[in-house]
């Protein structure tokens, strides 16, 4: 009987010890969050699809690298639509969403916007190479004549060069809101002469006119850009995310630190666009 009792007890004994081992294994698990991520998928080279159907571009490339820094969590990638991005994060459906995104007012009620930027957009003039001589920023721009084709008030570009105008009145241009012009009406008119410059991100120059096969290559060689400054891009959190986003700050300031942001920039844009934000 005895042995019987000891034998009941060793098993009793195994039994606590093997569930406690499944407890903790089960927490260790579970104490991983998974964060799921929307990006774009044709935003070259902020994000994309690579040849090899794998989420790629420069903020997926950070967002990789902030992942093995928070080892909490474990990021999922999902690439998608501008719109589905916008109302899955609004919504919940992803945990962050990140497509080269500028911080409005109304974004602002509607998303978690962490304390530092991912990237940046690169924000200048398109002028005729013939003038480039003369016009090398905003305000010799201003002095030679300011005329720059109009920009939809609710447009964000609208706002950044009405700044610049608060900021220098002397050189202020000449700045019209007006309908939501497309790239090609602004390559055109600036082409023809009907005004001076045209607002543009220089990713979109480079796409638009510079490529090969670009729909505007025929104005290569007579358009110019000349680069204004740098506008910080942002991953937007869901509103319920407010502790994921200090996380990422932790570990965003970690990879500015040790150059990693910069290594990755040069090897997606060619150069680092983090120095046009200083």
């Amino acid at each position: 009987m005895k042995n019987r009792f000891f034998r009941n007890a060793v098993l009793v004994l195994v039994s606590v010890i093997l569930g406690l081992g499944f407890v903790s294994c089960k927490k260790e698990s579970g104490g991983v969050k998974k964060i799921h991520v929307a990006h774009t998928n044709n935003y070259k080279p902020y994000d994309f699809i690579n040849d090899h159907g794998a989420s790629d571009g420069y903020e997926v490339a950070v967002l990789k690298e902030i992942d093995k820094l928070l080892p909490e969590y474990e990021f999922e990638y999902t690439p998608t639509s501008d719109d589905d991005l916008l109302i899955g994060v609004l919504q919940g459906k992803y945990d962050v969403g990140t497509k080269g995104i500028w911080i409005t007012e109304e974004r602002r009620k509607k998303y978690v916007f962490p304390e530092n930027p991912i990237a940046a957009s690169i924000i200048g003039i398109v002028i005729r190479t013939e003038t480039a001589d003369v016009i090398k920023d905003l305000p010799s721009f201003a002095k030679y004549s300011g005329k720059l084709v109009p920009i939809g008030a609710a447009n964000a570009q609208y706002t950044v060069i009405d700044e610049y105008n608060k900021a220098n009145p002397n050189d202020a241009v000449k700045l019209i809101a007006g309908d939501s012009f497309g790239a090609s009406d602004g390559y055109v008119w600036v082409n023809e002469g009907r005004y001076d410059a045209h607002v543009d991100i220089k990713l979109s120059f480079e796409n638009n006119v510079l490529k090969d096969g670009a729909p505007y290559s025929a104005y290569r060689d007579s358009l110019t850009f000349i680069p204004y400054k740098g506008i910080p891009t942002w991953p937007i959190f869901n509103i319920r995310n407010k502790k994921f986003a200090e996380d990422y700050d932790r570990a965003i300031l970690q990879l500015k630190e040790n150059g990693t942001l910069s290594k990755l920039a040069v090897e997606y844009f060619g150069e680092d666009v983090s120095e046009f934000l200083k």
